[in-house]
């Protein structure tokens, strides 16, 4: 006997941003509230649309954790139908079967296995260091941390490093019961504000980390420590990252390098986004911000003040609206921008 029957949501996936944001979160939160969805149009704007190995092991880990009832969930399909039975705790590995981000696959299914009634432990093998997706440290040392600050208990683990393209990284993550959660108020920037810069390098040589940190060295004020990090992994792999001290978390701003991309334009990548947060004088960085609003949403709310929102925020937003009825702020004033959730 399948699920009970309950009415279906309907969501156009090339609306706004049209990535693969809207599908991670719609899974999220159809889990979490029992709401089944259709999703179609799935990334249609993007140069290779429909869903692939990394939003295909998205859509497996949802249904695995909800027993959920899935249609159209092969590689590149544009039309997915979820529906899920509730809510699973246990012990999970998956497996993006390429260099895609683990890290998006366990964001799909942290909030969720927040909400079950028991602890949950998860495996995922994959890329650990993508482009356009959060890499360990940030996920480590900035949303989790920051979740930590909303009652939530959750710890994750580098197991092995991988990076785009070669992959073979693995990330375990260890998630509790959400049982107190609390309001979210971050509007002021705490800590020291010290920013530190690292270069990650898996075999490449060392002379392209040394020129990353110079020029990041010559853009900001690094008060902290400022090294290389060599990483054992597969293949060849190249990021840089500016840490801001916040007190009880670290702001991460990443830049990823690949082949004929100089080292000096990776560096600055990192440095105009790490600037324009300290230009700003807020709390949030941008990518924290889009992260921020699912937990919120399903939490006790609150309000925090960060750059200007991303389009990949202001979808997000729309697609948390379709399935709760929740108020969801977005204001500027004084040239600063406030967020405010209120569940």
């Amino acid at each position: 006997m399948g699920p009970p029957l309950r009415a279906m949501i309907e969501i156009d996936g090339s609306e706004g941003e049209g990535g693969g944001q809207v599908l991670r979160t719609s899974l999220a939160l159809s889990v979490v509230t029992g709401q089944p969805f259709r999703l179609f149009n799935i990334r249609a704007k993007r140069s290779n649309p429909g869903l692939q190995s990394q939003h295909l092991a998205c859509v497996e880990a949802a249904e695995s954790v909800s027993g959920a009832e899935v249609r159209g969930n092969k590689r590149g399909s544009s039309n997915l139908v979820f529906h899920p039975a509730g809510i699973l705790p246990g012990n999970y590995d998956f497996d993006v079967l390429s260099a895609g981000s683990a890290g998006l696959v366990l964001q799909t299914v942290l909030v969720p296995l927040m909400f079950a009634e028991a602890a949950s432990t998860v495996s995922v093998k994959g890329g650990t260091h993508n482009p356009w997706a959060p890499p360990y440290e940030f996920l480590a040392e900035t949303f989790l941390r920051v979740l930590k600050r909303m009652g939530a208990s959750a710890v994750l683990d580098l197991l092995r490093p991988g990076f785009y393209p070669a992959g073979g990284g693995q990330l375990k993550l260890k998630v509790k019961p959400w049982e107190a959660r609390v309001a979210l108020e971050m509007v002021d920037r705490e800590g020291s504000s010290e920013l530190s810069a690292f270069a990650l390098l898996c075999n490449l040589d060392e002379h392209i980390g040394k020129r990353e940190l110079d020029r990041i060295a010559t853009a900001l004020e690094i008060n902290g420590a400022s090294k290389i990090r060599r990483l054992d992994a597969l293949g060849r792999g190249n990021a840089v990252m500016i840490t801001a001290d916040c007190g009880d978390y670290a702001e991460v701003f990443t830049a990823f390098g690949w082949k004929g991309k100089p080292a000096e334009k990776v560096a600055s990548e990192a440095c105009e986004e790490a600037g324009r947060w300290l230009k700003a004088g807020v709390p949030v960085g941008e990518h924290l911000a889009d992260q921020l609003l699912l937990p919120m949403a399903l939490g006790a709310g609150g309000r925090f003040r960060t750059v200007e929102p991303s389009g990949h925020t202001r979808t997000n937003i729309e697609t948390i609206r379709r399935f709760l009825d929740v108020a969801i702020e977005v204001e500027k004033a004084d040239g600063v921008w406030e967020i405010r959730v209120k569940p």
